[in-house]
């Protein structure tokens, strides 16, 4: 069997894993992102924290074929680079994460491979997750910010400039505030992930009366647990923004499933449910019936998303071949922060 080390690096943390060719995680291990330390210092950690997974694997008789990894920014998958990147992590912007990593582990570049992180836990929902046995998914998070992923028979939509999966950034009428446009952290005004994220739920339930001290998102829902109607107004603002962007989603992009993921989408029915009132009233009659389901790898998804990059790269055949064949013959496997 086949073996690749997938990795999520992202602005605070940085997790490895060893992934086989049937998907399953066999271990992993988690170090800090140097995030104020530059891309080369984040590329020497990275390396080290693979080296010791490859010794590890190496211990139990396992050889290693690749790498691939999901990285915080946006990212250019054609050549391995970062093309733009946020404060997150200060000097990634321009970082050859590829030809980096490939260089200091003695890999061949060709078995290295990068997407952006948000992609990367779509693939993976894809392939062993939520939308396991589907040709097309749309997932879309819910956490400090709004991103999704359109996956069409194991390919993610990348888009020609490869910002593809943007989605919190694009209008939406929920973001207005006595008429005028809710800031974005984007550097524009009226987005959808000016208002659905979780610290722009926090900034509603202020801006509509709330205290100015409630310290998180995760404050909001507790308060909204005691039935306070400021909590409770944030929240469904929220939860609608969200649920109507994702339905436009869906009737532009007609997926057979839609994954919902992050950490509003793990906070229970008083997101949820007003989410899904919101999304199911923009659908169009023939997408009506489509499924909506949270996210069931975890902190796994993006692991196993990367690591799909190389098993691709490897057999072309191999992700599809799951996808279609488990259609035919397995029931579906449907069943971080604010």
């Amino acid at each position: 069997m086949t073996y690749v080390i997938g990795v999520d690096l992202g602005g605070t943390k940085t997790a490895a894993g060893l992934i086989s060719g049937a998907g399953e995680v066999l271990f992993t291990d988690v170090i800090p992102t140097l995030n104020r330390s530059g891309g080369e210092a984040i590329l020497n950690a990275t390396a080290a924290l693979i080296s010791s997974l490859r010794v590890k694997a190496a211990g139990q008789g396992l050889e290693v074929s690749g790498v691939g990894i999901g990285s915080a920014g946006v990212i250019d998958a054609e050549n391995g680079s970062v093309l733009s990147a946020t404060d997150a992590i200060l000097g990634w912007t321009g970082t050859e994460i590829t030809a980096g990593l490939a260089g200091r582990l003695a890999i061949d570049p060709a078995n290295v491979l990068a997407v952006n992180d948000v992609h990367a836990h779509a693939l993976g929902e894809a392939w062993r997750g939520a939308a396991a046995n589907t040709r097309s998914s749309l997932m879309v998070a819910f956490g400090t910010g709004v991103g999704g992923s359109f996956v069409l028979n194991g390919q993610p939509l990348l888009g020609h400039h490869f910002v593809g999966g943007h989605v919190g950034h694009f209008a939406s009428p929920y973001a207005f505030h006595n008429g005028a446009p809710i800031p974005c952290v984007c550097g524009h005004s009226g987005h959808v992930e000016a208002v659905a994220s979780g610290p722009a739920i926090l900034e509603s339930y202020r801006r509509f009366g709330g205290h100015s001290d409630l310290p998180d998102t995760k404050a909001v829902f507790e308060l909204a647990a005691s039935e306070d109607p400021v909590a409770n107004m944030a929240i469904g603002v929220g939860a609608g923004a969200a649920g109507q962007a994702i339905g436009g989603l869906v009737n532009v992009l007609d997926p057979e499933v839609v994954v919902i993921s992050g950490g509003l989408a793990d906070a229970g029915d008083r997101w949820w449910l007003p989410m899904e009132r919101a999304l199911r009233a923009e659908l169009l009659a023939p997408v009506a019936p489509v499924p909506v389901v949270r996210a069931s790898l975890g902190n796994a998804a993006a692991l196993v998303g990367a690591a799909s990059l190389v098993f691709t790269r490897l057999a072309p055949q191999t992700t599809s071949q799951f996808t279609i064949t488990e259609k035919k013959n397995e029931g579906s496997d449907r069943a971080t922060d604010l």
